[in-house]
């Protein structure tokens, strides 16, 4: 197997290339923290566009973490993976305990990332929503049901690498998909680049920073509220959850 990237910059790179060549009106940028966030600083800067983080939690199978279960989203979004669920035989109460875990850590990241700085209001924008990679999808497409709760105009879900699997089905959600790559077999993420160090909180908070002073105009359009819909009473999980087949 080829290693496609030297790092995620590198890889960010190649994306906004992709990007550019999209008919993309007033875009915002939003990257999928940690790793997702270096990814997208680049296509922010390709598109001349602002850069800001959406908080998703992705769920792992307990054992085996980095491997998706579903995933979290500010708003109480939740995705299963129904068939994953159903080879494992893991049931409700084991994900109703990782999902308890992980909503502490997505609300840690929130004040970490954004602090008393407000979400910025996505009604009626084109948004893209960047990661380092999509094996399974689960992040990605909890990303994309939290944006369409908050009334996203266009939503375009975009990785340097993604499975042949998971381009399908973000393609049933969003509006448009963009990748670089789409191997076949799929390695998982960290396989198609060299350098797949963890990116840390400081490094985020960083290239927030950085991307803020870039852009000329606000990086945000103020919502009519201060504070972002979940943040306003905490996070609301859902009730119940979807029972593994």
């Amino acid at each position: 197997m080829q290693t496609l990237f030297h790092d995620r910059r590198d890889a960010g790179a190649a994306l906004g290339h992709e990007l550019r060549g999209k008919p993309l009106r007033d875009p915002l940028v939003l990257g999928l923290p940690r790793g997702g966030v270096p990814v997208a600083d680049e296509v922010a800067a390709a598109l001349d566009a602002p850069l800001d983080v959406l908080v998703v939690r992705k769920i792992g199978v307990p054992g085996h973490e980095e491997l998706a279960m579903g995933a979290i989203a500010a708003g109480g979004v939740l995705v299963l993976m129904h068939s994953l669920l159903g080879q494992l035989g893991i049931d409700r109460t084991t994900i109703d305990g990782v999902v308890q875990h992980e909503t502490a850590e997505l609300l840690r990241r929130e004040r970490e990332y954004r602090g008393a700085r407000p979400f910025p209001d996505v009604r009626g924008r084109t948004v893209i929503v960047v990661d380092d990679g999509v094996a399974t999808g689960a992040t990605m497409m909890a990303a994309i049901r939290a944006l369409r709760a908050m009334e996203a105009g266009r939503i375009v879900a975009a990785a340097p690498v993604v499975s042949r699997q998971a381009a399908g089905d973000l393609a049933e959600l969003a509006d448009d998909v963009a990748f670089v790559a789409l191997p076949e077999p799929f390695y998982g993420v960290g396989a198609f680049y060299r350098d797949f160090r963890q990116t840390t909180d400081e490094e985020v908070r960083a290239l927030l920073a950085d991307a803020a002073a870039r852009i000329a105009r606000p990086c945000a359009v103020e919502p009519l509220e201060r504070t972002a819909p979940w943040e306003r009473g905490g996070i609301e999980l859902p009730k119940t959850y979807p029972s593994a087949p």
